[in-house]
């Protein structure tokens, strides 16, 4: 835990990105990684530091679309394995 702690404040004392920015990747993070706990602390957090719904909206476009382009390279991954499987 403490490692944890140690990560999130040093990109909070560097801040390159800006607390908004970083709330908006956190909560993309959190949908990915299906984490209810993360998103009930980054969508408040998030609007806090000034993201709108639009921008919200907007980045979990861009999550969504990155899930299902995952999807599709595991699914091809699936096929390949079915394959091997009958070759064996």
């Amino acid at each position: 835990m403490n490692g944890y702690v140690t990560l999130g404040s040093a990109g909070q004392k560097v801040s390159r990105l800006g607390n908004k920015t970083r709330e908006l990747i956190a909560l993309a993070a959190a949908i990915s990684l299906r984490c209810d706990g993360c998103i009930a602390v980054h969508a408040p957090a998030a609007r806090e530091h000034g993201a709108t719904k639009e921008e919200i909206s907007e980045a979990l476009a861009v999550t969504v679309g990155t899930n299902a382009k995952a999807a599709v390279v595991y699914s091809t991954r699936a096929l390949d394995a079915f394959d091997a499987a009958g070759e064996a």
